[in-house]
């Protein structure tokens, strides 16, 4: 009992000496804690995709894709070889079906943020602090912002505005909103009358990245559709062929077949990375996606 005794009174001790020195202790919950730890590409990759799933789990449903794919093609051609390059294909279907929601909700964070910062203006310009303006966001705000900052506004009150923000920065894991929510914590941290028109300008700028990535994206668009074209069809020809018994199927159960399979999927992939290459975007690198350290956490 008296260890316990000697214990109360040396936290009482040391949250009188913060409160007196102005630097109050604040508990910092441990799920807070481990969302700061900076989370691995792959994970990262994730998270932007929206699927609730770690990298192994992600890659074990590819392979099991995979081979539901070559047993199904195996049994339909009778040929276990024009099954492989279906089989391998399949296996990045979870990946290109991810990848394209990936891009819809990035574009949709993006899209979302002039239309959240002009709700923080107004409800700057009609009197509430920036924290309040930011929790109304859960309530008011843009459907594609609204769940991270209704865990904005559940943290902010237990951690206060700048880690609670960083918490929301973990979340949406996308360079505008990095670099938005940076402006921000800076704005949480300095204050006063200069915060509007810091937000003002954001949202000039921030609209303008925008279109700018809106007419990058049209323009990669026809070389993209063509290069799943090359890839795609080729193989759908040689599963018709290879359906019913015959010479064709023949053939490729044969060795020479094997030859033709093996170098006909070589310059798909080949044909399929150059085109993508050319028609890919450089994406923007998340410069601001390491949270601060913070001197105010117990």
């Amino acid at each position: 009992m008296s260890a316990i005794a000697a214990l109360a009174v040396g936290v009482f001790a040391y949250a009188v000496v913060g409160r007196l020195l102005g630097r109050p202790v604040r508990w910092v919950p441990v799920r807070a804690r481990r969302d700061r730890v900076r989370a691995t590409p792959a994970q990262e990759w994730l998270v932007q995709a929206g699927a609730n799933v770690t990298p192994l789990q992600f890659r074990a449903a590819s392979v099991a894709v995979a081979t539901a794919t070559f047993v199904a093609a195996a049994l339909v051609t009778g040929a276990p070889l024009v099954a492989l390059a279906p089989a391998v294909a399949a296996a990045f279907g979870p990946r290109a079906y991810y990848a394209r929601r990936r891009a819809a909700r990035l574009r949709e964070v993006q899209a979302a943020w002039p239309d959240a910062l002009r709700d923080v203006v107004s409800s700057l310009a009609a009197g509430r602090s920036l924290g309040a303006a930011l929790g109304e966001l859960a309530r008011t705000g843009p459907a594609p912002l609204r769940p991270a900052f209704e865990r904005y506004a559940a943290a902010a009150r237990m951690v206060g505005t700048g880690p609670a923000l960083e918490l929301v920065k973990s979340s949406l894991a996308d360079p505008t909103s990095d670099r938005v929510l940076e402006v921000l914590l800076l704005a949480a941290e300095r204050g006063g009358p200069i915060v509007t028109d810091v937000l003002d300008d954001l949202v000039v700028s921030t609209t303008k990245d925008l279109k700018v990535a809106d007419e990058i994206e049209t323009e990669g668009l026809e070389m993209r559709i063509n290069a799943r074209a090359v890839l795609v069809l080729p193989w759908l020809v040689l599963v018709a062929l290879t359906v019913r018994g015959g010479a064709f199927r023949d053939f490729y159960r044969s060795s020479a077949g094997f030859v033709v399979v093996a170098v006909g999927a070589a310059l798909s992939a080949i044909g399929y990375v150059w085109i993508s290459r050319l028609a890919r975007s450089l994406e923007e690198r998340r410069v601001f996606g390491e949270p601060r350290a913070s001197g105010s956490a117990a």
